[in-house]
């Protein structure tokens, strides 16, 4: 089993074009799986699975975890044991027969535009420190970025003038993204002012670097988020995600067409994208319930 998931490996990164946040995790899932697959039922080699011993092994998944969590689970399991029918390692693809967990659908938290805004007006912009924190927040809300879409934006990949930025997006598939007027600004701002700052003796072309001089990590900027946020006394729970979500439903809100959000957020299903229209129904319903005097009783 384990040369099998290094050729797995090698498929998913030269054929599949995966990422290496997929293929990793992909991987960790794979090596429980044959742990138990070996551990309980003494199967060791591909040809030797049954349905019934992918059925015990998510039943066991059942007792300490979400069912979001064992449909991913079982995604990769999917995927794999594809690419052993494919490989010929098995005759049959024995996990076609198992259905899916249904996952319980929970809307993203979603921030309104003042929301935004006063997250925004917690930066000190005096300071090289907050001219980075503000470039990175009117980009990621302005743009709908994923984070490791955000931190991932090498200098080469900004065109301020074009007003634009190249981004790498999941599976390494590069698109083009628009950039706000406000994160047009807040960039040159921060790379004319603060970035050099920072720098000092490294040399990288990320263009968010943190006060070390080295790329900006995820949890440094959640941390960040979470400040600004906390001061700006939000009280739901924000996230980089959340100001994604935000970017999607307000340009709903606004007219925007399904389609055109779809290529923006680089979803490559639309039913991914769809969730934004129950969102946006949801928040309309909202604001008619505390705007109209007659839809709520006295």
């Amino acid at each position: 089993m384990k040369f099998l998931l290094k050729d797995y490996a090698y498929y998913l990164k030269n054929e599949k074009g995966s990422s290496q946040n997929t293929i990793e995790s992909y991987l960790r899932d794979l090596e429980q799986y044959t742990q138990f697959l070996d551990k309980v039922h003494g199967v060791k080699k591909p040809d030797q699975i049954e349905k019934m011993h992918i059925e015990s092994y998510m039943r066991s998944l059942k007792r300490h975890m979400t069912t979001k969590s064992m449909a991913r689970k079982l995604t990769a399991i999917r995927c794999f044991h594809h690419f052993l029918f494919l490989e010929k390692e098995v005759d049959e693809d024995v996990v076609k027969a198992i259905e899916s967990p249904k996952i319980e659908k929970h809307l993203p938290q979603v921030l309104s535009v003042d929301e935004v805004m006063s997250i925004l007006n917690q930066i000190d912009l005096s300071k090289p420190l907050g001219l980075r924190n503000q470039a990175l927040l009117e980009l990621i809300y302005g743009s709908g970025l994923r984070v490791s879409e955000l931190l991932d934006i090498e200098m080469e990949d900004i065109h301020l003038n074009q007003g634009y930025i190249m981004v790498k997006g999941k599976g390494s598939k590069e698109r083009m993204v628009p950039i706000s007027d406000p994160a047009v600004v807040a960039l040159r701002n921060y790379i004319i002012k603060g970035r050099d700052v920072f720098i000092k003796d490294h040399k990288t072309s990320y263009v968010f670097i943190n006060q070390q001089g080295s790329r900006l990590s995820r949890q440094g900027f959640f941390k960040l988020l979470k400040k600004l946020a906390s001061d700006a006394h939000i009280q739901t729970d924000c996230s980089p995600h959340t100001l994604r979500h935000s970017f999607a439903t307000h340009l709903l809100e606004n007219g925007m067409d399904l389609r055109t959000l779809q290529t923006l957020l680089g979803h490559e299903d639309i039913s991914t994208t769809q969730i934004y229209t129950h969102i946006s129904q949801k928040r309309i319903k909202e604001i008619y319930q505390n705007a109209h005097p007659r839809a709520k009783e006295e």
